[in-house]
């Protein structure tokens, strides 16, 4: 491993220090980008306004004019986090905007039986119950067929998504026949934040659908529902579904964390809290993607997003909670699902590799693995082998269905489209992101597809990209080892393009054990001190003096807090 310094452009730290943003933190907001205080101001009048969005006007009068003339509408979800999120907001904003209880309903795919986004016998749901508006949320850019199959069932059709559109063999942009198309990434959309993701699109047309509202005399500024009651599932949708986190992410997920620190957030969001036993009072964008995130993602992987979707609409606390736990269940036996596979995964993979270097990418599949947790394994081996990763299981009409994860610098999803291209109809489906795509292949195709994967990051991938990098804010000085230092950073939001600190330097390594037999236990002398330290998932012993990259934490035993490293890496001391 490489351990990278990030560059400190000193002038933005002084101007943010002199503008009283504390001087460690003016250090980190520096070296991520950040040039002005203004940028940190997490009011919501900073938010991106949302006529800036395109569609969301239009989408805000089919709307306004649905709810007065009493018609349904029925949002279509994803069986993701981000999905379900989008759902609950979109339910929830209705109905604080005037929509009554029976004129909303949703419909959310299976996974295995469905596969993702809207498609023609998810429309026919759809209209058994009788919709006259289908609202997608986190999905629909590439559902052509289904959109005009449901305008041809007379419905009106509003798609509200943030995955790239269709781009076809000639170059030219495909987008489905909706009434109302609201996505940042579609062409002519000059919103500012393209990281904006699926929760975060429907939380913008509320607002839009309030302003319309507003204008048509139902409410008045003063009486008018507070759609920030909604933030808290706003950003952990966000956290769940890897937003980067620009500085409208960042406000609209600081936001959330400000209202459930105070208490404020949906019972769904305690329960959860609850279940994955964190306090909220000190909710962090961690606990959205470590605990909070994991449930949700977990019911649609193993059981039905419904419960997921259910657990966050509820008003009931305790419902919430019989639902909460439901899901904490479920996530548990996807933990031991995914760790049965990845150490499958691991014995292939150490049998077919070469020494050496492994390829450029890599695709695993095995008729055992489950459909449901195959992007959890990817991502977990990507971690591994810092390649590009698919791994696929056996769908339930008896074609592959992977999920793919990445490395920076490689373009995914484009990956899929040159494979396609150069390989007609070998992709029976296809999409996703620069970071995590997903696709659909005959059994019989996998060796090809492995092979083209391959052909492409081996030609696409510059090799320095595939020496494992970790970029790190260097030393931490020993006045910052306290834990008021970690309680600042633990309340500051972090996340994917605005990365938690992690540290550097070179250590004395004094003692070193292994505990639980997976994990190191470290005794080290830093910068003169002794720090506690210790290293998840490391069994091999450190060099009694090295260069290690690490996070700081509170480790609390028998009463008493010490600042403890937790080390994510190492090199040889000066490299």
């Amino acid at each position: 491993m490489q351990i990278i310094a990030r560059d400190v452009p000193p002038r933005t730290a002084w101007s943010l220090e002199q503008a009283g943003v504390h001087p460690l933190l003016a250090r980190l907001f520096a070296a991520r980008g950040v040039r002005s205080a203004e940028e940190l101001d997490d009011n919501a009048s900073k938010l991106l306004p949302p006529q800036t969005l395109r569609g969301t006007q239009e989408a805000a009068v089919l709307l306004a004019d649905a709810i007065a003339q009493g018609q349904r509408i029925c949002i279509v979800a994803d069986y993701d986090c981000d999905g379900a999120t989008a759902c609950a907001t979109g339910l929830r904003g209705l109905r604080m905007l005037g929509a009554r209880p029976d004129q909303l309903s949703y419909v959310v795919p299976d996974r295995a039986l469905h596969g993702y986004g809207l498609t023609p016998p998810i429309v026919a749901l759809v209209k058994a119950q009788q919709a006259d508006v289908l609202v997608t949320v986190d999905n629909g850019m590439a559902s052509h067929e289904a959109v005009t199959r449901a305008r041809a069932l007379g419905m009106r059709v509003i798609i509200t998504d943030h995955h790239l559109p269709v781009v076809l063999d000639d170059g030219q942009v495909s987008l489905p026949d909706a009434d109302v198309i609201v996505n940042p990434n579609q062409p002519g959309c000059d919103f500012a934040s393209k990281a904006l993701v699926g929760v975060g699109v429907m939380f913008y047309v509320l607002l839009a659908l309030r302003a319309e509202l507003r204008k048509r005399g139902v409410f008045d500024a003063a009486t008018q529902p507070r759609i920030d009651s909604l933030l808290d599932l706003v950003a952990l949708g966000t956290i769940a579904d890897v937003g980067r986190l620009d500085a409208n992410n960042r406000r609209l997920v600081g936001l959330g964390l400000k209202r459930i620190r105070a208490g404020r957030m949906q019972p769904g969001i305690a329960a959860l809290f609850t279940a994955a036993g964190r306090d909220p009072t000190k909710a962090s964008s961690q606990d959205f993607g470590f605990a909070l995130g994991p449930r949700i993602n977990a019911a649609g992987r193993l059981a039905e997003m419904g419960l997921g979707i259910e657990c966050l609409i509820t008003d009931d606390p305790a419902r919430a909670l019989a639902l909460a736990q439901q899901l904490d269940a479920i996530n548990r036996e996807r933990r031991d699902l995914e760790a049965g596979m990845r150490e499958q995964a691991e014995m292939m993979l150490e049998s077919v590799l070469p020494e050496g270097d492994p390829p450029a990418a890599l695709a695993i599949f095995d008729p055992d693995f489950h459909e449901g947790v195959v992007g959890i394994v990817a991502s977990r081996l990507k971690d591994r082998l810092h390649r590009p990763t698919f791994v696929f299981a056996l769908g339930q009409d008896g074609m592959l269905k992977g999920s793919g994860r990445s490395i920076a610098g490689f373009h995914l999803r484009d990956a899929l489209d040159l494979v396609s291209k150069r390989h007609p109809g070998m992709l029976r489906k296809f999409g996703g992101h620069a970071m995590a795509a997903g696709c659909t292949i005959a059994e019989e195709d996998f060796d090809a597809f492995e092979a083209a994967l391959v052909r492409v990051a081996h030609d696409d991938l510059d090799p320095s990209l595939l020496l494992r990098q970790l970029s790190t804010d260097g030393p931490l000085d020993a006045q910052w080892f306290t834990a008021e230092t970690v309680s600042q950073l633990d309340s500051t939001v972090w996340g994917p393009g605005f990365e938690a600190p992690v540290f550097s330097d070179e250590a004395e390594v004094l003692n070193q054990r292994l505990v639980g037999e997976r994990h190191m236990k470290l005794s080290l002398r830093v910068q003169g001190q002794v720090r506690d330290g210790i290293w998840f998932g490391r069994t091999e012993p450190l060099p009694s003096k090295t260069q290690l990259a690490f996070r700081i934490d509170l480790n609390e035993f028998q009463g008493r807090q010490r600042v403890q490293l937790i080390v994510e890496g190492a090199s040889e001391p000066g490299a």
